[in-house]
């Protein structure tokens, strides 16, 4: 999850709505089922044998529907005619054994299937999230967070609904179809002629029906996604939308997501809201026609009255599965258009390592070298231009310039983050694009503009940097960091529980926590992107301190934009516009009395250099 971004932020300004472009045009060429159900039943095949019991189970409910009707038609013809009442309480336990057995396969099978689908959908929401995890940062920098999270949940939810409540049903539906249809053709064939008049109107309908709420369904999930990213961002930001007056503009951004929302939803269920009313003027005229057909038969002495009963009840249980299968085909919709949107995230290409030479990073000096490297994050806009940077082990280098000019952008090269265009990065002489990226970022430790910390507890979230640290050595990097005075203030100390993004602490101390985070790590190369700028200056001067002691020995790249942080670096790069303008100490760039000299003055005019 983010604070609102530059595009949200842009919307709050036009009032235009923020929607994840590539993803978007990625969804709309998402449109086969068929192969979206292929792609499911691997996650249901592991468990073929309980899937197996539960057919068996749904045929036995069936077969036990098609007796009930049978046997009532023979108690009427056999008992009830000629008035035998022995008989008809027989028959008539028979008939209530057999419903309350199918009554019980019905519970039964229903339970299996429920448990079956919360198993497979256990994997694919593991699959999913943990493909997130291979994803690389250009590609959350460019999708929302909250249409994501609607991937994660109302689209494994509608897959949810599908499989665990409707595949029982579709089964013993199409089973009840095709057992009515037998047993009314062994009964009767002009019956069972008359009976089919129904079939291809309803199936006729339901595929108009369905070709449209297909599209509806698709359109909701997607509004539904643009809608999550709305709020998510809005709830996020909101100190940002209160300090800039923006609640009417952010409500604005709102109603119009919500509008789309609405539009799709009415789209969708106005044709799915139309399958009701037609199957039961069906089912009506179904019982119409066959009791007129019927009765005429009787008449005629062609068919007995208990025939008739049993077609009739035939006929209300012929319709029901029609009715059920009209009905399941929006939730079968709605689960595909769900699907379609899961397995697209997941045949995203997860972040390349091309790691060409396999031996670990083992044990390393700190040399790293940038070889007039250039980058750029849209094609045509060079952000980094033919850079080259000779960093030698232990040193610490300040990397200072104007807002844009590229400092960031080069600890995220650093780290592979984003990959070069041209030229390459070296430690130790190794190029880093033959690490492997865990193997490299592992030897990095990082202190984030955008501090970023997660629920759980002060020692937790410590001990982030290095899950095998113990207590003592996550306070001892508290202390280092500054943070400890202020952890052992707070209710429980370190094991104080932080709220969601931590709100419960200031900045201030959130970035205290972020580099006793990194100190943890025990890095060779550490990084620290304006590590020091949401302190105060006398906790500024405190945390300086420690992290000398703490960068001696290592190589050490600090961005800084408070320069008063950069007097004890080995060499100071200014960097403007991606390339580097001057370099050197503190004292001789001041001497040289050019760009970094009039950073230096426009900060601390009237006070020594």
């Amino acid at each position: 999850m983010r604070i609102p971004t530059r595009r949200y932020a842009a919307t709050l300004r036009s009032g235009t709505q923020p929607v994840g472009r590539g993803m978007r045009d990625k969804i709309e060429k998402a449109r086969d089922p068929r192969h979206t159900l292929m792609r499911l039943l691997p996650y249901l095949l592991p468990f073929r044998s309980l899937l197996i019991l539960v057919f068996g189970l749904v045929v036995a409910t069936t077969v036990l529907g098609l007796i009930g009707p049978y046997l009532m038609g023979l108690a009427i013809d056999r008992f009830i005619a000629v008035k035998e009442l022995a008989g008809l309480a027989k028959i008539s336990l028979w008939m209530l054994s057999i419903y309350l057995l199918n009554n019980l396969f019905q519970a039964v099978s229903a339970w299996l299937m429920a448990d079956v689908s919360q198993r497979a959908l256990k994997r694919l929401r593991g699959d999913l999230f943990s493909h997130l995890q291979t994803l690389p940062v250009r590609f959350f920098d460019s999708n929302q967070a909250g249409e994501l999270m609607s991937r994660l949940t109302n689209d494994i939810e509608a897959v949810n609904q599908a499989v665990s409540q409707n595949v029982t049903a579709l089964l013993a539906s199409v089973l009840s179809l095709i057992g009515i249809l037998i047993a009314m053709f062994v009964l009767d064939v002009w019956l069972a002629l008359a009976s089919l008049l129904v079939v291809p109107i309803m199936f006729l309908f339901t595929e108009f029906v369905a070709r449209y709420t297909r599209r509806g369904f698709r359109e909701l999930q997607k509004s539904l996604g643009d809608l999550n990213g709305v709020m998510e961002e809005t709830i996020s930001g909101q100190k940002v939308v209160k300090a800039f007056r923006r609640n009417e503009s952010a409500l604005a951004a709102f109603r119009r997501s919500n509008q789309e929302v609405f539009r799709a939803a009415v789209w969708a269920n106005s044709y799915a809201f139309l399958l009701m009313p037609l199957t039961n003027v069906l089912g009506n005229f179904f019982v119409i026609v066959l009791a007129g057909l019927g009765g005429w038969l009787a008449l005629k002495g062609l068919v007995s009255v208990g025939i008739i009963a049993t077609f009739i009840n035939y006929a209300q249980n012929f319709i029901s599965p029609l009715r059920q299968l009209a009905n399941m085909s929006n939730s079968i919709q709605s689960a595909l258009a769900g699907a379609e949107r899961v397995f697209e995230l997941i045949d995203t290409p997860p972040e390349p390592d091309n790691v060409t030479d396999s031996r670990p990073l083992e044990s390393i000096r700190g040399n790293v070298r940038f070889e007039h490297v250039g980058f750029s994050y849209r094609p045509g806009m060079p952000v980094i231009k033919d850079m080259t940077i000779d960093a030698r082990a232990g040193e610490m280098f300040a990397l200072v310039g104007p807002t844009g000019a590229g400092k960031t952008t080069l600890i995220n090269l650093l780290t592979r983050f984003y990959e070069i265009d041209s030229g390459r990065i070296t430690i130790d002489g190794r190029d880093i694009r033959d690490i492997g990226k865990p193997d490299l970022r592992r030897r990095l430790g990082l202190v984030l503009q955008d501090t970023f910390l997660f629920s759980g507890t002060v020692m937790e979230n410590i001990r982030y940097g290095r899950l095998d640290a113990t207590d003592e050595e996550c306070i001892e990097a508290a202390k280092t960091a500054g943070a400890d005075p202020f952890i052992r203030l707070l209710a429980n100390g370190y094991h104080t529980g932080l709220s969601e993004r931590a709100g419960n602490l200031s900045q201030g101390q959130r970035q205290l926590l972020s580099i006793a985070r990194a100190i943890i790590a025990d890095p060779a190369i550490l990084i620290l992107d304006e590590a020091t700028s949401s302190v105060d200056t006398r906790t500024e001067s405190r945390i300086h301190k420690a992290l000398l002691s703490l960068m001696a020995g290592r190589t050490s790249f600090v961005i800084a934009h408070r320069l008063r942080t950069v007097r004890d670096a080995g060499q100071v790069l200014v960097i403007d516009d991606g390339r580097i303008v001057e370099k050197g100490t503190h004292r001789e760039l001041i001497e040289r009395r050019g760009f970094y000299h009039r950073l230096f003055i426009s900060q601390f005019k009237g006070q020594p250099i």
